[in-house]
């Protein structure tokens, strides 16, 4: 592995101080001297720095005002936005957000995978829900969770398009935490179970619409026990979605 330059070390020293929240959306970053002491590097460096947040929209540099950092809606770099969600504080917001991107991917990624799975796939599919359900039944988290991905993981590749699966690749770290946040409860664990069985019911019929439906019913499922067991320390319950029109 090539070793990393100076300015990449500054760069990531820069962007967890934002994550953390030490730098929170519209701060005015340092300047260069002073940023230039504290890294004990040359300014050259720490404008190589700041190039390279720039890039990728965390920074702002607005002339004669300084550098700013930037709101999280607003990055283009999706490992820096995963490492924010994944480190940074945890907010319902982030959380239903999440939802709703599995929701648009997982969703098109299971009509895709109808009539395409093979007995094998099935089988692995089937394998996996009794590995959920053997998880739950021993109280083991860590295992259903690696279950429950694994199961989705399939119908992703299944789905036949390299891009979906690509674009999935990078949420794994923070779906995992995700997870083990919710999966801790019992009853959430009981509701995942009963919806991956009727998706692969679905998918065994080979019925793209009715897959796809399936696995919309399970994202909204995931949704409400989203809000209902955890957010719901006194908040009210954020509006659902409308539904998509047949």
């Amino acid at each position: 592995m090539a070793r990393r330059s100076l300015s990449d070390e500054v760069a990531d020293a820069l962007l967890q101080r934002i994550v953390v929240g030490e730098l929170p959306a519209e701060a005015l970053v340092p300047g260069e001297n002073e940023l230039s002491a504290q890294h004990d590097v040359s300014r050259l460096t720490i404008r190589e720095a700041i190039r390279t947040l720039a890039a990728q929209r965390i920074l702002r540099v607005e002339r004669g005002r300084g550098t700013f950092v930037n709101p999280l809606g607003r990055w283009a770099s999706m490992d820096a936005v995963l490492r924010a969600v994944s480190e940074g504080q945890d907010d319902a917001a982030t959380s239903l957000q999440l939802i709703e991107l599995r929701r648009m991917m997982e969703t098109g990624a299971c009509e895709l995978a109808a009539g395409k799975l093979s007995d094998e796939d099935l089988a692995g599919l089937a394998e996996d829900i009794e590995a959920m359900q053997a998880a739950h039944e021993l109280q083991d988290v860590p295992g259903f969770v690696a279950a429950d991905l694994r199961f989705h993981e399939r119908i992703l590749q299944a789905s036949g398009n390299v891009f979906v699966a690509v674009m999935f690749e990078p949420l794994h770290r923070i779906l995992e935490a995700r997870r083990t946040q919710t999966s801790k409860v019992p009853q959430i664990q009981v509701h995942a179970i009963a919806e991956h069985r009727k998706i692969l019911a679905a998918l065994t019929s080979g019925t793209p619409g009715t897959a796809r439906q399936a696995m919309d019913d399970h994202m909204q499922q995931t949704r409400d026990d989203l809000q209902t067991y955890i957010l719901s320390a006194g908040a009210p319950p954020a509006p659902a979605p409308p539904a998509a029109a047949n």
